[in-house]
């Protein structure tokens, strides 16, 4: 719609999934009265086609119209073009009735059309087996839907259209909900499904898509309850039995059907060339136990199958030695022989060896394979290429270059003519290879290792030692190299047993040593790739070895090698492109374990003076304590442990917000546990335990939990033997969240009374200062209410003389829980408050939502609904953009509490469904029965008894389980001390 020149009228869009409405650009157009809506309405939902004037008048005032119908009918019109202004003409009047339509024919923008052109792709992708694709179109049209649709309208036009467009969305939402569990995602939509089926009770398909994600989250029991409970309404409201595809369902779920678990999907032919006078068959045999790489040999196999139709096929695999690239590409060439009818070459280039066969010799004899004569065949590289390039001319050949060295010894091999192909392998990834197609030959997956293994042992051995056998592919890093030998070695010695083998692959210091059968040896094949490599990779590679963990990333590999980032990441680059160093992600690096421990062995024998072994692990250690020590201040500004933690001697990363700060922190947690655990000797102690505290909100979190438990433990045991009280006192304060969160409350007050008494004997302030408010959280757990009011009042009065608003802040809110506890609802609500308070002077973040927190469970008491669900939606934005899923889930199980008290039970029964999912995976049965109480008393009161029963029958059973009384569970609530442990007690539910 043009303007004039050099302007362009913004184009007209409108909406009837929703209220109907008009839009030029970003302006909404005033379209009127809802007689004049209904009359818009009624002719954007007829595509264009005209409506007569009877229609009309039927479509807006049914069956007794007006006196003056036809006159007002032609009133909206006019009024209808007034506000379309410029594009009045879009209002087309003919044959007495009226259409709107463009006058090229091109489509309005109309979110109905939309809908529909989505809903329509999304039918296409499905049947193309693209279900992401569908799913996101379905999610695209339901989008569109902006609450009733033509909401507002009268007539029976309007109440028929809205009755259909509701039924439209319905179906596009159980396509959608179908996909959703097509794609596995069972867990998330059984929420969605217990709200929609509570809306909805009639709607059956609704009713199996729950049985059928229920089922698959592993709660059988409340998948049949909900056919049950389906079962019993139709009855008595209809009159009627479930229909047969919900009685099959349930049929199927009873006898665990495997089919309910989940869904799964193509090959060629050759041609015949010109005979030629010799056809080279250089290809080494294949093993007979080939195993697995399916993706590997199908990707392979369709990029040589290109050489029908285009120039050259060229495929270079890549990897580190062992990991068997010489066994694929020798299989793969063989099962494509057939495309290649005028022969195959071979040569092995040698490039791990000290003298790589050069060019010029291979071409030598790839054209005496060909049938030159020897005296034809001229001397010098150059000419030899060509003439090899001119006798394949026309034919048909595959050239297998193994172990290739770069790009440039291969080259002049390649064929270079339609038809001809060549596949190589490498160390080296040939990024410099123009027209390759590159393939990253990784370890083989444990089901293939474990085939592999078996085909070698033999069934009968593998199968009476399942386990062991798998602890044996395990220690070989799942590289086939290592596992062929174990498996070699094995079936060599039948006195052996699969675990008398596991045990000695066990010890990591011989492991490689063990790897070794006949001319085969895994350190072997590491040694050719460690002698190539230039002074400074070699010590790059030696250092790196050292350090524990699942990888590095750049920054930590930097401090670990004591250079900077650019240097460090060019030569890790380096190590990359040489395949004994992997490169996990952008930045990110890592060893295969086996490829770790060569490495380990090269820095023992190699690396001079030995002392640098150490200092690159001290450094190592104190970069990671530096940044984690700027990530502990972004979220606890001003907290004392900053200032009296080991000082680190090498820098660590700044960060420009809490949430950079957080993310690599979380990303870091593995790398931060196991150094930790690598720095259990008297130089690095301290810092060990100081990292471990500063990191805490990983454990807090839920993520991660156990790995830090373990670790504090070992760092405990270490710190008891060299007798140093003050590491032992921050370890036993360091335990203290873990053990409260899991429940274990008596062994907290071990921890709490033994991190006072350490802490005072080795006049350590951070952890004998803390000691009242940790003994206050405990007894208000135990609802020693006295006592713990008494600790938590001396606590108070401590952190104030010392100024601690964050600590002062912590101890207000857990006096807020002891007073909520004791009936002082309003006093609790002021002390929430205050705490609050001094969460934001003190500049806390993270922290506040745990007042936060605090403040909604003292307003859900004091029946202030509104303002409890303020105060928990708000704690839960921040817990979520802090990542602690252990506090995610109870604020939604505090919000589910709100909704019941409320009488919104649907609500409270999808927040209780959050809290489940949230809780998934990070420990805490007594949180589960918390969460599955509050689901089950949801449940109930929206008529799903069945699952509700099922749901409290779980609690029982945990219950017992945990010897706690019939009725009582435990229950997170509040603030946490300045440490950020959370304060919990027990609380009936019902």
């Amino acid at each position: 719609m043009d303007d004039g020149p050099g302007q362009r009228r913004e184009r007209l869009r409108f909406t009837v999934l929703g209220p109907v409405r008009a839009w030029r650009g970003e302006h909404k157009l005033g379209v009127g009265s809802p007689q004049q809506r209904a009359l818009l309405a009624a002719l954007l939902l007829r595509g264009g086609h005209t409506a007569t004037a009877a229609e009309l008048v039927d479509a807006l005032w049914g069956g007794e119209p007006p006196h003056a119908a036809l006159a007002a009918l032609r009133t909206y019109a006019s009024r209808i073009r007034k506000t379309l202004g410029d594009d009045a003409d879009l209002l087309v009047s003919e044959s007495g009735g009226y259409a709107i339509r463009t006058a090229d024919g091109q489509p309005l923008d109309l979110d109905h059309d939309r809908a529909e052109q989505y809903a329509a792709e999304a039918e296409k992708s499905k049947a193309a087996g693209d279900r992401c694709r569908a799913r996101e179109l379905l999610d695209a049209a339901l989008a569109l839907w902006d609450g009733e649709p033509l909401a507002g309208l009268a007539g029976p036009y309007a109440e028929n259209q809205r009755t259909r467009l509701d039924e439209w969305r319905r179906s596009l939402l159980e396509s959608r909900l179908e996909l959703e569990l097509e794609l596995g995602h069972h867990t998330e939509v059984v929420s969605e499904l217990t709200s929609l089926t509570a809306a909805h009770p009639l709607r059956e398909r609704l009713r199996e898509l729950l049985m059928l994600a229920l089922y698959r989250s592993g709660r059988q029991a409340e998948a049949l309850a909900v056919y049950a409970d389906t079962r019993r309404l139709l009855s008595e409201e209809l009159g009627v039995d479930p229909r047969a595809s919900l009685s099959e369902l349930q049929q199927r779920i009873l006898r665990a059907d495997p089919d309910l678990d989940a869904p799964a999907a193509p090959g060629s032919e050759h041609g015949t060339g010109e005979p030629v006078l010799l056809r080279p068959q250089q290809l080494p045999a294949t093993v007979p136990d080939f195993t697995g790489r399916a993706d590997f040999v199908a990707e392979l196999s369709d990029q040589l199958a290109t050489a029908e139709g285009h120039i050259m096929a060229v495929s270079a695999v890549a990897g580190i030695g062992g990991v068997g690239k010489t066994t694929l590409a020798v299989h793969v060439a063989h099962a494509a022989h057939h495309r290649f009818p005028d022969g195959q070459l071979y040569v092995d280039l040698q490039s791990a060896g000290s003298t790589p066969v050069e060019p010029e010799a291979v071409l030598g004899a790839f054209l005496r394979a060909l049938g030159t004569p020897e005296t034809s065949i001229p001397d010098g590289l150059d000419e030899r290429a060509a003439l090899y390039r001119s006798t394949l001319a026309g034919r048909r050949i595959l050239a297998l270059l193994d172990n290739a060295r770069d790009a440039a010894q291969i080259r002049p091999l390649l064929p270079g003519t339609e038809g001809c192909a060549a596949l190589i392998t490498s160390r080296t990834r040939m990024i410099d290879l123009a027209g390759a197609q590159l393939i990253d030959l990784d370890v083989m997956s444990p089901e293939e290792a474990f085939t592999l293994f078996t085909r070698i042992v033999g069934e009968e051995r593998v199968n009476a030692e399942r386990e062991a056998s798998m602890d044996v592919v395990g220690a070989c890093g799942f590289l086939p190299l290592a596992i062929r030998i174990a498996a070699s070695r094995l079936a060599a010695r039948r006195t052996w047993t699969v675990s008398f083998l596991a045990r000695k692959l066990a010890d990591e210091r011989r492991r490689l040593d063990e790897l070794r059968a006949g001319d085969l040896a895994v350190k072997a094949t590491f040694e050719l790739g460690y002698g190539q490599l230039e002074p400074q990779q070699a010590r790059a590679f030696r250092l790196l070895g050292l350090a524990d963990g699942p990888d590095l990333s750049l920054a930590a590999a930097a401090a670990l090698l004591g250079m900077d980032t650019d240097p460090t990441e060019d030569l890790l680059e380096s190590l990359v492109d040489t395949s004994l160093l992997e490169s996990a992600a952008p930045g990110r690096y890592r060893f295969h374990d086996l490829v770790r421990l060569y490495a380990r062995s090269c820095a023992e024998r190699d690396e001079q003076p030995p002392e640098e072994r150490d200092a690159a692990l001290s450094r190592l250690l104190d970069f990671y304590l530096a940044t984690a020590a700027r990530m502990y201040t972004l979220e606890r500004p001003g907290d004392a442990l900053v200032t009296q933690m080991e000082t680190p001697h090498y820098p660590g990363l700044d960060f420009a917000d809490r949430a950079e700060a957080l993310a690599w922190l979380f990303s870091e947690t593995r790398c931060l546990i196991a150094c930790a655990l690598q720095n259990t000797g008297p130089t690095g102690l301290r810092r060990a335990v100081d990292l471990l505290l500063l990191t805490r909100d990983m454990a807090e979190s839920g993520a991660n939990n156990r790995q830090y438990e373990q670790a504090n433990h070992v760092l405990l045991a270490a710190a008891l033997e060299a007798d140093d009280q003050h590491a032992a006192g921050r370890i036993h304060w360091s335990l203290l969240p873990i053990c409260t969160q899991f429940g274990r409350l008596s062994e907290a007050d071990e921890h709490a009374k033994l991190a006072t008494l350490f802490g005072l004997a080795a006049g350590d302030p951070f952890t004998s200062s803390n000691g009242p408010n940790d003994r206050g959280i405990i007894a208000g757990i135990r609802h020693q209410h006295e006592e713990a009011e008494a600790y938590l009042n001396q606590a108070l009065l401590a952190f104030r003389e010392n100024n601690s608003k964050q600590s002062e802040a912590s101890a207000l809110c857990n006096l807020s829980r002891v007073h909520l506890d004791t009936g002082r609802t309003n006093s609790a609500i002021r002390l929430a408050q205050q705490g609050i308070s001094c969460y934001r002077e003190a500049g806390a973040t993270r922290r506040l939502a745990n007042g936060m927190y605090a403040l909604g469970m003292a307003l859900t008491l004091a029946e202030r609904l509104d303002e409890a669900t303020e105060q928990l939606v708000a704690a839960l934005a921040i817990f979520r953009d802090s990542r602690q899923r252990f506090w995610e889930a109870m604020t939604y199980l505090r919000l589910a509490e709100v909704d019941l008290a409320a009488h919104r039970p649907t609500s409270a029964a999808d927040h209780a469904e959050q809290a489940l999912n949230a809780l998934r995976g990070i420990g805490g049965a007594h949180w589960r029965a918390d969460a599955l109480q509050t689901l089950g008393n949801a449940l109930n009161q929206i008529g799903h008894t069945g699952r509700a029963k099922v749901c409290w029958q779980e609690v029982v059973s945990i219950h017992e389980q945990l010897g706690l009384s019939a009725d009582s569970s435990m229950s997170t609530t509040l603030a946490g001390n300045t440490a950020g442990q959370p304060l919990m007690s027990p609380a009936a539910v019902a």
